[in-house]
């Protein structure tokens, strides 16, 4: 490739028939954001393990400050993956990466579920933000090509998962769907209803950020620090040591 080409990398080489080069499927600001909603995971998670060592008290279920905290960590991580499954398509990634990504991400939420049952035998993770996010990618990606149609769906799941409940998903067997009555005995719940729905909203949001990429998305690219942009690109890895190394720090000092 010539130092014309490279420079020019991101769009078309003009010249007798242009060339599209590969757009790249990343952007440093979706992994400064992803990195960041990590930070705030972290934050929660450390205070739900001082409360685990009887370190502090809190009500993680019923504090109005802890539910919105952890809802905007939720919606952040469910949001980019609807950003990220439109820069994939972007990127022109094919249907092999795409079904290794989910069965990775499956994998890892059976694995935390093991380990939840291990810890938590009475409310161990049933369905929780990874197999949240492995369904809702492969519910979501039909829609990526159409961002308005996304957009009205998404909106109607939040509307029903927040507005419609009936008893009959409570049970074991369909309260992963959500719009039940009341929040299952489990450490980490993400119901497909609504969250699919913010999933579809990322989507839309995806595009409109494509659209300014060549001004406001490229500045904040460049503003974005390296680390969290690292922590970002590393998401999945961070998210499954983070917990056993914050729980062998307190047992250490506590």
């Amino acid at each position: 490739m010539s130092r014309r080409q490279h420079r020019r990398r991101d769009g078309p080489v003009h010249g007798r028939g242009s060339v599209h080069a590969a757009a790249p499927q990343r952007l440093a600001v979706i992994d400064g954001l992803r990195g960041f909603a990590l930070c705030l995971m972290f934050v929660y998670h450390f205070a739900f393990d001082l409360v685990w060592f009887h370190v502090i008290g809190a009500d993680f279920n019923n504090d109005p400050f802890w539910l919105t905290f952890r809802g905007i960590i939720v919606t952040l991580f469910l949001a980019l993956v609807g950003v990220s499954l439109v820069l994939a398509r972007r990127a022109r990634q094919g249907p092999r990466a795409f079904w290794w990504r989910v069965a990775l991400i499956a994998a890892c939420a059976v694995l935390v579920s093991g380990v939840s049952y291990l810890t938590f035998p009475q409310t161990f993770i049933t369905f929780g933000i990874l197999h949240c996010i492995a369904l809702s990618s492969v519910l979501a990606r039909p829609l990526v090509a159409t961002p308005r149609l996304a957009l009205l769906v998404g909106i109607a799941i939040i509307a029903v998962g927040n507005l419609v409940h009936r008893p009959l998903f409570d049970t074991a067997w369909l309260n992963w769907v959500g719009m039940m009555t009341h929040k299952p005995l489990t450490e980490d719940y993400v119901p497909l209803l609504p969250w699919l729905g913010v999933v579809l909203v990322g989507v839309a949001v995806g595009h409109w950020l494509l659209a300014r990429e060549r001004n406001a998305v490229t500045a904040l690219n460049r503003a974005t620090p390296a680390w969290l942009t690292w922590l970002g690109r590393h998401s999945l890895l961070v998210y499954l040591v983070h917990q056993p190394v914050l729980v062998g720090i307190l047992r250490a000092v506590v």
